[in-house]
């Protein structure tokens, strides 16, 4: 049986390969053999995740042909990859890519930071804001003059209570995408919309296709579901997908479920356009692949002339090809744990049948809290408030990080919470090991991809400003500087800061 997944043509992967700027050898550097640039320029493509890993490769003589080389000059390019172990083959099934052993991807960088760390470590490893008051403690006191008759009750309200599922569904009309109640369910978190979608419609060993890079705690999700993930590579910047490669692999891997981030993409902060949108619901809905559409980002835009497009539910009219996810956590406090599902009648009634064997139902008091967000106009007055917090926190950790690291690439997205970092040919793997020892907690570019591609990259988000961002940025050179050399901190603790 064969290895791989996906698959990468001849000319599709030469016009990879030609994209790839060569840096100029200084004097008197020779150049590598061909041989040898053609392999480190598909383990480059791997590692920065161009390139899925298991995806197969076209065959020697195909690949020759299209970059106008011998045949023996790709033989030897795969032979070298094979014995650097990022390239597998079998007789009968071909060659496909893989990341070495001993390249794990990192157990840490997006859990939250221990209050008793927050001293003296900077944590840019979770991508969330403090609250946005007074409007918590607004929405909880509203919360709690509505309690009372629903303590009469058991509690327990599998689809969500029905007055804040009627909220949800009010708000996607009023987007232009009519709605009913029946059509929504409450979940805890998006995390939890996600988690149930993947029970009902992902079993164990049926594949699911996501964005490469994609937002490291659904891979995680996935992976602990059982589920066989097939990586589709994004297109180039901030431009949002590449539907021919969607396409293809929704046509060959025939995936059950895709996950996709349209709205100010984690990480990279891209944002796909209609045209992008209504493109992907077909090919989905031709392949007969449940398309998830994961929203929790799309009222994050941060510049005053963004327009946005219209949902990516917006193109399934009759309901059939997309589900919608959303979330209180992004725009409003990761401790407000309020998610949603947006589908068609049948998918919701399947999807609060199983939940009894979960969690049962989302807590009522924190429903209460978003209903009244909803329903008094505060949550439209919190989410600015957050945007200009989340717009004010990106310029400044930009700029820090332009002085501090010139050398490091990325462009800056016009929302969202994220920036997508290139640095400069360094492990993010050992710049996130370096960067806790000088008290900068940074996620690394593996933790968002599949099977340890990304190495490259590092995740930094908006969650710091100010002082905060320029000692940030300090400390990001510092391990940077550790990580070149391979040197140490010389023994000095990282200072302890207040923001």
């Amino acid at each position: 049986m064969a290895q791989w997944t996906s698959a990468v043509g001849a000319a599709q992967l030469a016009r990879l390969l030609g994209s790839q700027q060569d840096r100029p050898a200084g004097p008197g550097t020779r150049r590598p053999p061909a041989y040898r640039a053609l392999a480190d320029g598909i383990r480059l493509l791997v590692l920065e995740g161009r390139v899925p890993v298991a995806a197969r490769l076209p065959a020697e003589r195909e690949l020759a042909l299209a970059l106008s080389v011998s045949r023996t000059t790709v033989a030897a390019a795969y032979e070298a990859l094979r014995g650097e172990g990022f390239l597998e083959s079998r007789r009968g099934a071909g060659s496909w890519t893989a990341v070495p052993a001993g390249n794990p991807v990192p157990a840490r960088g997006l859990e939250p930071l221990p209050p008793e760390a927050l001293g003296s470590m900077i944590d840019l490893g979770c991508a969330a804001l403090p609250a946005p008051e007074p409007w918590l403690t607004r929405a909880v006191q509203g919360a709690l003059e509505e309690l009372p008759p629903y303590a009469h009750t058991h509690g327990d309200y599998p689809a969500g209570l029905p007055a804040l599922r009627a909220m949800i569904a009010d708000r996607y009309t009023q987007r232009g995408i009519a709605t009913m109640p029946e059509q929504i369910m409450v979940t805890t978190g998006a995390m939890g919309a996600i988690d149930a979608i993947c029970h009902l419609f992902g079993g164990r060993g049926e594949r699911i296709a996501v964005e490469s890079p994609s937002y490291a705690n659904i891979l995680q999700l996935m992976r602990e579901a059982g589920a066989r993930l097939v990586p589709v590579a994004m297109a180039e910047g901030l431009t949002g997908w590449d539907l021919d490669r969607w396409r293809q692999v929704l046509r060959e891997a025939a995936p059950r479920i895709a996950y996709v981030v349209a709205d100010f993409h984690n990480p990279t902060g891209a944002l796909a356009d209609e045209d992008q949108r209504r493109r992907l619901v077909d090919a989905a809905r031709s392949a007969g692949t449940v398309l998830v559409a994961d929203e929790t980002m799309s009222e994050l835009w941060l510049d005053e002339d963004v327009e946005m497009p219209r949902p990516v539910c917006g193109f399934d009219p009759a309901g059939s090809t997309v589900i919608t996810v959303g979330s209180a956590s992004k725009a409003f406090w990761a401790g407000m744990r309020i998610g949603w599902v947006r589908a068609a009648p049948d998918v919701i009634r399947s999807l609060v049948a199983a939940r009894a064997y979960a969690d049962l139902g989302t807590p009522v008091l924190e429903q209460l809290a978003v209903n009244w967000l909803f329903g008094t106009g505060g949550w439209e007055e919190a989410v600015e408030l957050r945007r200009t917090q989340a717009r004010h926190n990106r310029d400044e950790l930009v700029s820090a990080v332009r002085r501090e690291l010139p050398g490091w690439e990325f462009e800056v997205p016009r929302g969202g919470l994220t920036l997508w970092v290139r640095t400069g040919g360094l492990s993010g793997s050992r710049l996130a090991e370096a960067g806790e020892r000088v008290g900068v907690r940074v996620p690394s570019g593996p933790r968002f991809g599949v099977d340890g591609a990304f190495e490259g990259y590092v995740r930094l988000p908006f969650t710091v400003g100010g002082a905060v961002a320029e000692e940030a940025a300090v400390r990001l050179a510092a391990a940077a500087r550790i990580v070149e050399t391979g040197g140490t901190t010389g023994g000095e603790a990282p200072r302890t800061f207040v923001a």
